[in-house]
């Protein structure tokens, strides 16, 4: 069976970097055990960055060290992807839900519920399922036992 694929956005890369007991931190684990694959863009880790240096800072080192040691694919989608996706996702959003779509993400994963978790027409404009980590992990533990 093939890995499950999993576009995750700079809100859960902070948090894994911010809580260590979190869903978020968990999802890494289970990429780096190989259990599922993590997709990021450019824009995801900039993002994420920027936001840990202006929030925590202390959590900066730890962002270096899972950017490099966890298996990201890193996707970067081309000006005409983010145009479509302007179609059904605000327009701050429209890069990250591109890269999902372009990765061939089998899910969106992100704590922002405000734009994307609980915004139906990304969904269903992207054809990908958006979920907050813990929801994510709950599908993945029913689907191993």
């Amino acid at each position: 069976r093939t890995m499950i694929r999993v576009f995750v956005d700079a809100s859960v890369l902070f948090s894994a970097c911010y809580s260590a007991s979190g869903a978020s931190r968990e999802l890494i684990r289970l990429s780096i055990q190989g259990q599922v694959a993590l997709l990021i863009s450019d824009l995801v880790q900039e993002e994420a960055r920027r936001n840990l240096n202006a929030k925590a800072p202390q959590a900066l080192p730890l962002l270096d060290q899972l950017l490099g040691t966890v298996p990201f694919e890193t996707v970067v989608p081309d000006r005409h992807e983010v145009a479509a996706a302007c179609a059904y996702t605000e327009l701050k959003d429209a890069p990250i839900v591109a890269a999902a779509v372009k990765a061939k993400a089998d899910y969106l994963v992100s704590l922002d519920r405000a734009h994307l978790v609980d915004v139906p027409k990304v969904a269903e404009g992207a054809r990908i399922p958006v979920l907050v980590p813990g929801e994510l992990l709950r599908i993945i533990r029913n689907q191993s036992s």
